[in-house]
C-alpha cells in the first residue's frame, strides 16, 4: 500500500462552460492534479479551466477514445492515480471522502477503481430500467490502463492488476435541454452505427480489449450481449424489445414522468435511430461496387457522426 496516493482527473471538454465549475469544485477536496482536454471551445470553458489553476492542453477532437488516449500519451503526470471525469459528471461528497481515506490502504495488486454511476435527468434520479449502478472502471494506477479504441461506447480497461469498486456517490448529471440531448445523441447514434458496421465488414481492426479480465464485468456482459444478441436481430424488433425490457421488465414506469421520457428516448429512439442509420450505411455499402467505393462510403459517413 501507499503511505500517500495522489491522484490526476483528466476532463475532456467541447463548450462545457455550464458544467465544469460544478465538475472541478466536486474533486477540489482530492484532486492533486486536474487537466482539461479542451477541443477548441468557443464559449468560456478555457477561461473557466485556467483560472481554476487546471492544466489546460488543446487537441483537435476525432472521438473520446483517441481524444483520451491522446491525454494519456502527451500530457506529463506526476500523480500516481488518473481519474476519467466527464464535464457533465459529479463525484459526491461521500466518494470523496472514500477516495481520501481507501486510495492509500490499496494493496499494489489492485490497479484499478469501479465507480457506480447514476443517472440524474431533468433532475431526476434515473433508478430503474437497468440504468442503475452502472459500474465502470474510472480510477487506475498511472500507466496501468487504456481507453479501448472504439468510436463510441468505448470503456477504460486494465493492462494489468485487479480493480475494486468504491460505494460512493457518482453522478452522471447534465443540465443541458432536450434539444442538446437529441442532437448529441443523433451523433452517438452515427458512431455505434459506424462500430457495428466495422464488426461486419472489417473496414478497420476491431479491439478486443473487453475481452480481459480487468475491466468491469458488467460492461463485459452488456458488450456480449449486444454484439451476440442484439445487434443480430433486425432493429424494428430489438429497438421496441429493449424499452420493453428497461420499461416494464426492469420497473422503468417508476421513474415517473421524467423516467418516462428518459427511456423513451435513450432505451428506445436511440436504439431504433442506431438501426435505422445502420440500415442506411449497409444500403450504401452493396451499391458501391468496390472496396475502395465502399471505404470511401464508410469515411463519408465518418465525418458526418464523427465531428
Amino acid at each position: 500500500m501507499d503511505s500517500h496516493a495522489s491522484i490526476a482527473v483528466i476532463i475532456l471538454t467541447y463548450n462545457e462552460s455550464r458544467h465544469l465549475p460544478r465538475a472541478l469544485a466536486s474533486i477540489s477536496g482530492f484532486a492533486q492534479e486536474v487537466i482539461v482536454v479542451d477541443s477548441f471551445s468557443t464559449d468560456d470553458t478555457v477561461a473557466i479551466a485556467k483560472a481554476a489553476g487546471t492544466t489546460v492542453v488543446q487537441h483537435p477532437f476525432l472521438c473520446q477514445a483517441q481524444q483520451f488516449n491522446w491525454a494519456l500519451d502527451n500530457v506529463p503526470i506526476t500523480s500516481d492515480w488518473i481519474m476519467r471525469l466527464d464535464a457533465d459528471e459529479i463525484i459526491e461528497s461521500d466518494l470523496a471522502d472514500e477516495i481520501v481515506r481507501r486510495l492509500p490502504l490499496l494493496p499494489f495488486d489492485i490497479t484499478g477503481i469501479n465507480l457506480n454511476r447514476k443517472t440524474i435527468f431533468q433532475g431526476r434520479f434515473i433508478r430503474h430500467g437497468g440504468r442503475y449502478p452502472l459500474t465502470m472502471l474510472r480510477i487506475w494506477r498511472s500507466g496501468k490502463a487504456r481507453v479501448e479504441d472504439r468510436w463510441m461506447d468505448e470503456h477504460i480497461y486494465l493492462t494489468e492488476g485487479n480493480a475494486v469498486t468504491f460505494k460512493g456517490g457518482f453522478a452522471d448529471h447534465n443540465l443541458n435541454d432536450l434539444t442538446s440531448f437529441t442532437e448529441k445523441h443523433n451523433k452517438y447514434a452515427g458512431r455505434e452505427a459506424l462500430d457495428v458496421l466495422n464488426r461486419r465488414h472489417h473496414f478497420f481492426e476491431i479491439p478486443v480489449e473487453l475481452t480481459r479480465e480487468s475491466t468491469a464485468k458488467q460492461a463485459k456482459v452488456k458488450r456480449f450481449l449486444k454484439e451476440n444478441v442484439y445487434n443480430r436481430v433486425p432493429f424494428e424488433l430489438s429497438a421496441f424489445a429493449y424499452f420493453f425490457l428497461r420499461y416494464v421488465i426492469q420497473l422503468g414506469f417508476l421513474d415517473g414522468r421524467e423516467g418516462l421520457i428518459y427511456h423513451v428516448l435513450q432505451g428506445f429512439w436511440y436504439r431504433f435511430l442506431v438501426g435505422a442509420k445502420l440500415r442506411e450505411m449497409e444500403t450504401a455499402i452493396h451499391q458501391a461496387s468496390t472496396i475502395e467505393e465502399r471505404r470511401s462510403v464508410v469515411a463519408r459517413f465518418s465525418r458526418q457522426d464523427l465531428n
